[in-house]
């Protein structure tokens, strides 16, 4: 019991000393200072080169007597953030209930490194005490950590089947996707070698595509019929669009095909099979998929029946 005794008052007085520290790990911070003074601070987690972004400051008098000579300083210790409006708020006084409210504009600098980076608020208030007598002003600091990310990320991927030989269809897949901001004015341009021949289009144009929003382009290649032997081809995908500052961007995803003279048996990418000039589609009925080859085979024991007639004779 005297061992457990002892924790307990080492556990009050460890605490006792403990100094809450005001969260700042989140979009929102909010302090309350001497004299039930409430602020509020709301500020992004994170922002992006080149993008602007607010901070906004709430402060309420909750307490019964006035504060006067309220001061906010925000510093920028490395100069990551460029202030759009002045960066120091003077209030002379708030009475009991009443508040006060601000925005500030920033925008990041181009130049600046990916990682966190700080606005430092100083505040400062002096209390009157029973309405009547200043009290000695009281100051604390505020730091917000802020995440800054590179520009925007918008990618461009294809889907396109290992190898593709003679005489045959081929799928040939776009998807188009902006992760961070909504773009506009996209367009989308597929181009390939003259002995190539799509069916659809080859150029595609959307006038918004929506954060996270795939723009996904499914079209056929045809290939040609007569190859000697295999080569590559290449197939390049353009992407050009409008980002949210109004600038044009463009993209480009290149990919080699290997075409090769069609085998005996060949699985196509959409599960069509050929076996000879013979072809098994995919998604046809039964029905369909048997008649093929069975009447392949009733035409060959047809023949063979004949030319064992013919020799008999």
């Amino acid at each position: 019991m005297g061992i457990l005794k002892l924790l307990s008052m080492f556990v009050l007085i460890l605490f006792s000393f403990c100094i809450p520290m005001p969260m700042v790990n989140a979009e929102d911070v909010t302090e309350t200072f001497e004299g039930g003074m409430d602020l509020q601070i709301s500020y992004p987690e994170s922002v992006m080169i080149g993008r602007t972004f607010s901070v906004s400051i709430h402060l309420e008098n909750n307490g019964w007597e006035n504060k006067q000579d309220i001061l906010f300083v925000i510093t920028n210790p490395d100069f990551t953030f460029k202030p759009l409006s002045d960066e120091t708020i003077t209030i002379n006084e708030l009475t009991t209930s009443s508040s006060f409210g601000t925005t500030l504009d920033y925008e990041v600098s181009k130049d600046t490194n990916e990682g966190i980076h700080f606005l430092n608020i100083s505040y400062s208030q002096v209390l009157v005490s029973n309405n009547v007598d200043p009290m000695p002003a009281t100051k604390t600091a505020i730091a917000l950590p802020i995440m800054v990310v590179k520009e925007p990320v918008v990618t461009v991927q294809t889907t396109t089947p290992e190898s593709i030989f003679s005489n045959t269809e081929f799928t040939f897949e776009v998807n188009v996707i902006s992760h961070d901001i909504d773009i506009n004015d996209l367009t989308v341009q597929i181009i390939v070698p003259g002995d190539i021949e799509f069916r659809g289009d080859t150029s595609y144009n959307m006038s918004l595509l929506e954060k996270g929003t795939p723009f996904n382009i499914k079209a056929e290649m045809i290939t040609p019929t007569n190859i000697s032997t295999e080569h590559t081809i290449p197939v390049k995908v353009i992407v050009n669009y409008t980002d949210d500052l109004g600038d044009e961007k463009s993209d480009s995803s290149s990919v080699s095909l290997l075409l090769r003279p069609k085998t005996f048996l060949e699985i196509t990418n959409d599960g069509g099979v050929w076996i000879g000039d013979f072809f098994i589609a995919p998604y046809v009925s039964i029905g369909t998929i048997v008649a093929i080859p069975a009447g392949t085979i009733f035409s060959l024991l047809l023949k063979r029946a004949i030319e064992k007639r013919k020799k008999k004779a």
